[in-house]
């Protein structure tokens, strides 16, 4: 059976004050150690080795995880970082590291724990300060906003992961993030976790980069 309750009922938020502050999520805007994103091929990977995430995999994503700040990147390192959950204020910076090669970029962020397949129930935290992932982020949130607003329990989106792309005149064919909601769990009652049964692919699907061979770490 899955487990949710690792998302913790102690110091969470009430129902309204969580639907205020999703709502609060702008797309001009305790951690797993897995590290998740889509790469810039469309493909979801996690881990220093970029292992490439199973295909129709479900993660549930944790409504009470959502953060936003700052981040400061150097020649392919952080440099500096300052994030504060969604229902606090933006931190305040200080000037940004001297070899930081774009300043202070605003970054939004979640935690997500995988349901199904040979990942399951490894977690992993999302981040990122690209205007396609803000915007998949702020449009997550706020459909969770709505939900709790409905059903204050059964707030815990189970999502796959999948991906988006437009055309840009310099850069060609450009991916972003795409979160497919495929239910709502409740985060008190870990057996509405279980999978759900497979599904005809949508016709994102079929337009998706072809399948590759999983990398394993």
């Amino acid at each position: 059976m899955s487990d949710l309750t690792v998302f913790g009922k102690s110091n969470l938020p009430a129902p309204a004050s969580l639907a205020a502050a999703l709502k609060r999520v702008d797309p001009g805007v305790s951690s797993g150690d897995v590290l998740i994103k889509m790469d810039k091929t469309g493909h979801w990977v996690f881990g220093a080795d970029q292992t490439d995430v199973e295909d129709d995999s479900e993660w549930a994503v944790n409504p009470f995880s959502f953060v936003h700040g700052w981040i400061a990147w150097g020649a392919g390192e952080v440099l500096g970082e300052k994030m504060a959950p969604i229902t606090d204020p933006l931190p305040e910076t200080d000037p940004a590291p001297p070899n930081a090669q774009r300043g202070w970029e605003k970054q939004l962020g979640m935690h997500v724990k995988c349901m199904s397949g040979e990942d399951a129930g490894m977690d992993a935290r999302f981040s990122t300060t690209s205007a396609g992932g803000k915007r998949a982020l702020s449009e997550l949130a706020e459909a969770i906003a709505v939900q709790v607003e409905k059903d204050g329990d059964k707030c815990v989106p189970v999502v796959t992961l999948d991906s988006e792309h437009y055309a840009h005149k310099k850069y060609g064919r450009v991916y972003t993030p795409k979160f497919n909601i495929v239910r709502w769990v409740s985060y008190k009652n870990p057996a509405d976790a279980e999978p759900a049964a497979a599904s005809q692919p949508s016709a994102a699907a079929e337009d998706a980069p072809e399948t590759r061979r999983r990398r394993r770490a």
